[in-house]
């Protein structure tokens, strides 16, 4: 187990400096996540992403979303989700103006628990109701995370994972994201990632500072 820290993070040195040459800009992902527990085995999802070109500047994309958890056991939890993008497409294409996305999906959230690390799984089904001027195209995919957490200490760990992308059309696999960060916990229900975002995608090869505040609340009523 001691040895294993260091062999990620050399992985991860290996594969950054492999990817950093792919690509001129250094951009950002900023992410708001929270979870509000209403009930003992339901809670409802809210978030909010900033994605830029570079890490202080060239806004390029606006993601909101809502939804539910249902919590089935303590190891499995079932999301249904609705998220808008808007999508400014004129950095990465002459001319093009902004794309709005309407995307509703349903996610099967698993944790494997092993004797050394626990391993997260996440299956995904997106539907895509893509609006682009007077074009209008819905499109299918599959998304699968495999990922798990080291604990370093009571305040620190340490999260590493890869997604990988299925589309129903056209071109199966054009997207892959792989993401290694440190976590800090802020508190018993709140906590901030900064990390490292390669992101494959439409055969660009982008690479992103990610930095995401997550939080929890319990809105259930108080017990007198």
């Amino acid at each position: 187990m001691k040895y294993l820290l260091p062999i990620i993070l050399s992985l991860f040195s290996i594969y950054h400096s492999h990817a950093q040459s792919a690509e001129d800009k250094f951009g950002a992902w900023y992410m708001l996540d929270g979870t509000h527990k209403i009930a003992d085995a339901w809670s409802i999802k809210t978030g909010f992403q900033l994605r830029s070109f570079e890490v202080l500047d060239n806004i390029n994309l606006l993601f909101y979303y809502i939804g539910a958890n249902y919590h089935i056991n303590k190891n499995l939890t079932l999301t249904l989700m609705y998220s808008y993008l808007d999508i400014d497409r004129s950095f990465t294409i002459s001319g093009e103006s902004h794309l709005y996305e309407n995307r509703p999906y349903e996610q099967l959230s698993y944790t494997q628990h092993t004797k050394t690390l626990p391993i997260y799984h996440r299956l995904r089904f997106e539907q895509r109701f893509l609006n682009y001027q007077h074009d209008h195209t819905v499109l299918h995919r599959v998304r699968y995370r495999l990922g798990t957490k080291i604990k370093l200490s009571k305040a620190v760990f340490f999260n590493i994972n890869n997604e990988i992308f299925m589309n129903f059309k056209d071109e199966v696999f054009t997207e892959n994201r792989f993401y290694a960060a440190f976590g800090f916990n802020v508190s018993k229900s709140s906590h901030v990632q900064l990390g490292y975002l390669n992101h494959e995608i439409n055969h660009l090869n982008l690479n992103r500072l990610q930095v995401g505040l997550f939080f929890k609340t319990d809105l259930r009523k108080k017990k007198v």
